[in-house]
């Protein structure tokens, strides 16, 4: 188990479309928990960002996959094949886990039934799980209890997460879209929201973030202001100007959301710490 203070790794930050930075993922650490890996981005790039956090993939015994996009899912299958392949080599103790909304547990092992050999398929229900979850199903994921739920996307099936951390505090994360008014109640007064933010607002004439279900910087801080969320973390974004998009998205965003503001970089660690709101 990692030791520590409880700790969020932004393993990749970028859009689907992102090439100058790893799709969306990110490893929580530490609190007396065991690591939980959400999502694996789109390929086996996932092994680079984990071996350049620090994290073994021997020590990752939790895992949640979000939806079926390829910025999400691709990952995931690649940690699964080389998480079955230690098993089968005997280099892996324990059991693996990895938690999803029912069809898209049927969808990952149909494709394991497709894709993998018959020594890693044998893996499968004896120490690595493919186990659904359903809306509004509350489990206990390596120490840390996890409340899942549907995000009611218009593109296909999403599950969310809402989280407490050792200290206590309320952390929720809606995948890649924004929460839903419908749910806004789930977030109300959150120490921490994790929310996608396409791009500025003051560029979505260039990036249509609406025509694909995303938001802006300017929609993600006010959002979270209304709601009265203490930590707000965005990712999930264009990469035309990766440089300067810290700068350019605190600039947008900070004036119009009164707690501490979170635009990490790839492999950026945020301590999850208490952050009371100004």
């Amino acid at each position: 188990m990692i030791t520590g203070e409880e700790r969020l790794i932004a393993l990749g930050t970028g859009n689907a479309s992102a090439r100058r930075c790893y799709n969306t993922c990110f490893v929580l650490l530490g609190g007396g928990a065991d690591p939980l890996l959400v999502d694996g981005g789109g390929g086996n790039r996932i092994f680079d960002q984990l071996d350049a956090a620090g994290v073994s993939l021997t020590d990752i015994h939790h895992a949640v996959l979000t939806h079926a996009h390829t910025d999400h899912l691709l990952g995931m299958l690649w940690v699964l094949r080389a998480v079955a392949t230690l098993m089968k080599q005997k280099a892996y103790d324990g059991l693996f886990t990895l938690y999803c909304h029912a069809s898209l547990a049927k969808f990952v092992m149909d494709f394991v039934k497709m894709s993998f050999d018959a020594g890693m398929q044998a893996t499968f229900d004896k120490t690595l799980h493919i186990t659904p979850v359903a809306d509004g199903e509350t489990r206990m994921v390596g120490g840390r209890a996890v409340t899942f739920f549907d995000i009611h996307s218009n593109k296909l099936c999403q599950y969310g997460f809402i989280l407490r951390l050792a200290t206590g505090e309320r952390l929720i994360f809606s995948g890649d879209e924004p929460l839903p008014q419908e749910l806004h109640e789930l977030a109300y007064g959150a120490d921490w929201m994790l929310s996608e933010a396409f791009c500025l607002a003051s560029e979505s004439a260039r990036f249509h973030p609406y025509e694909k279900h995303h938001s802006t910087v300017k929609d993600a801080c006010l959002m979270a202001e209304a709601l009265g969320i203490a930590n707000l973390v965005l990712w999930h974004t264009e990469d035309t100007h990766l440089p300067h998009r810290k700068r350019n998205y605190l600039a947008e965003g900070s004036p119009l959301f009164s707690g501490t503001l979170y635009i990490p970089d790839d492999l950026e660690t945020i301590i999850l710490a208490q952050r009371s709101r100004s």
